[in-house]
């Protein structure tokens, strides 16, 4: 059931994500405290006035939020049933479809389609129909509608049938999967998601690479992509606010306390990721142990930083990972450490703050993901970075279409050659890692978020 919570007037423009802008709290006496969230799609909207979000609640502080018709404006929470959000959120988009594009199933053993698959199957369904018509509620008419990522799929066909006048888009915040991995998906269901899809006048990728995929999934199994137009937007860092946020006092303080764990005239190596499987954080550790054992000059000279947040930690596997990498960094610092090293400063509880002074201190970025949709993290370190950053960059992260020329690429099941890559990092000079860094920072802030979203806008309501 979705409780209405309908704004005054029809809409102009209209985003629909799982996440919205806004979470709230439920605190033991009842209160709702609210918290606006951040990231490139918050960011990317603030470059519209007139717009409503329609979103999910996620949790019991906006649930209830919902049921008290509290709100503000612009935006739109869907209070879903808890199990079918559960299972559309876990069961099916973070289980089958990020597994599917993120090339992760161990396909021995996973995965299985069974009847449960398909009682989750109808929950995503479910979940995707409450945005439709949510959005078919809302929109004025011939209004935009941009819908978001992976987990509504489905939500574009769904709202053609309930209103053809409006122009919709769908934008893939991840990879998209090439066909022969794409099939291993039912074929029923394989085809519901591109006819989902292509339900948008418009359907945009973070990069070449992945609308290609898109275009070949269709080609082959629908036998192309209809009267829907492909597009590439490669999402790029928000740079004016990364320099003014990472130089204030607590970013500062952060700096001094890591400074201190470092040691003087050490050098660091950085990394900040979620526990997420896709984020390669266990062959990353891996490689750096590498690094320790192939080069010894390097001991007590250099300190690997690794942030790594949990992620999802709903999921058996997901909790699984995190100990993983919790383990193998305490396992390289009882090998390798000394009474005044510790080689893996290792930190599981965000702190955003934290992460900018990281960034701030690093004089290698790694990012060596399995497979990434775009990894803003590539780009923000060099648009931060007070020194320079040498980055270490998997060939399989969308940034590397445009970051690879002056990134170190790795492929990320390679440790040994991800270990020469840090070892080649740490040695480069600083004055080419310098120039380096002038032109990633220059590429990774090309499209910034609030220009992004309205190069989407404008070729949806051009198409």
């Amino acid at each position: 059931m979705v409780t209405e919570h309908t704004s005054s007037s029809p809409a102009q423009v209209l985003v629909a994500s799982n996440r919205g802008p806004i979470t709230y709290t439920l605190g033991e006496d009842g209160t709702l405290d609210a918290r606006r969230g951040g990231g490139g799609l918050v960011s990317g909207l603030s470059a519209v006035d007139d717009k409503l979000w329609v979103c999910a609640a996620l949790g019991d502080g906006d649930r209830e939020a919902v049921r008290r018709g509290v709100g503000e404006p612009g935006v739109r929470m869907l209070d879903i049933d808890p199990e079918v959000h559960a299972d559309a959120y876990n069961g099916i988009a973070n289980s089958v479809l990020w597994f599917v594009h993120h090339l992760l199933y161990q396909t021995p053993v996973e995965p299985v389609f069974d009847a449960e698959f398909r009682r989750q199957w109808a929950s995503y369904e479910t979940y995707n129909r409450a945005f439709a018509e949510a959005l078919a509620q809302e929109a004025a008419e011939g209004a935009a509608v941009l819908v978001q990522d992976y987990h509504l799929a489905l939500a574009p066909g769904m709202l053609r049938a309930l209103r053809p006048d409006l122009r919709i888009g769908h934008f893939s915040h991840t990879p998209w999967a090439p066909v022969d991995y794409f099939r291993l998906l039912p074929d029923d269901i394989a085809e519901q998601l591109l006819h989902g899809i292509l339900g948008a006048d418009r359907a945009a990728f973070l990069t070449r690479r992945w609308a290609d995929a898109f275009i070949g999934c269709c080609t082959e199994i629908l036998g192309g992509t209809g009267r829907t137009r492909i597009g590439v937007h490669g999402l790029g860092a928000d740079a004016d606010f990364l320099r003014r946020r990472s130089h204030e006092a607590d970013v500062d303080e952060r700096m001094a306390a890591l400074r201190e764990q470092v040691g003087e005239d050490r050098k660091t190596i950085v990394r900040v990721d979620r526990t997420e499987l896709s984020k390669n954080i266990v062959r990353g550790l891996h490689a750096y142990r590498t690094l320790l054992e192939t080069r010894p000059e390097w001991r007590e000279r250099v300190v690997h930083i690794a942030f790594a947040y949990p992620s999802r930690q709903d999921l058996a596997v997901y909790r699984d990972y995190t100990a993983a990498v919790q383990s193998l960094a305490t396992e390289i610092n009882g090998a390798y450490g000394t009474e005044s090293w510790t080689p893996v400063v290792l930190h599981v509880k965000d702190d955003f703050a934290r992460s900018l002074a990281a960034y701030r201190l690093a004089d290698v970025a790694l990012v060596n993901p399995i497979r990434d949709g775009m990894n803003l993290v590539a780009k923000e370190v060099p648009v931060v970075s007070d020194h320079g950053c040498a980055l270490v960059l998997s060939r399989e992260a969308g940034a590397y279409e445009e970051l690879g020329e002056d990134a170190i690429v790795v492929n990320p099941y390679d440790v040994t050659g991800t270990a020469e890559a840090l070892h080649e990092a740490l040695t480069m000079s600083g004055d080419e890692r310098s120039g380096r860094t002038k032109r990633l920072a220059e590429a990774a802030t090309a499209l910034p978020p609030q220009q992004w979203f309205l190069d989407q806008l404008e070729a949806l309501r051009q198409e």
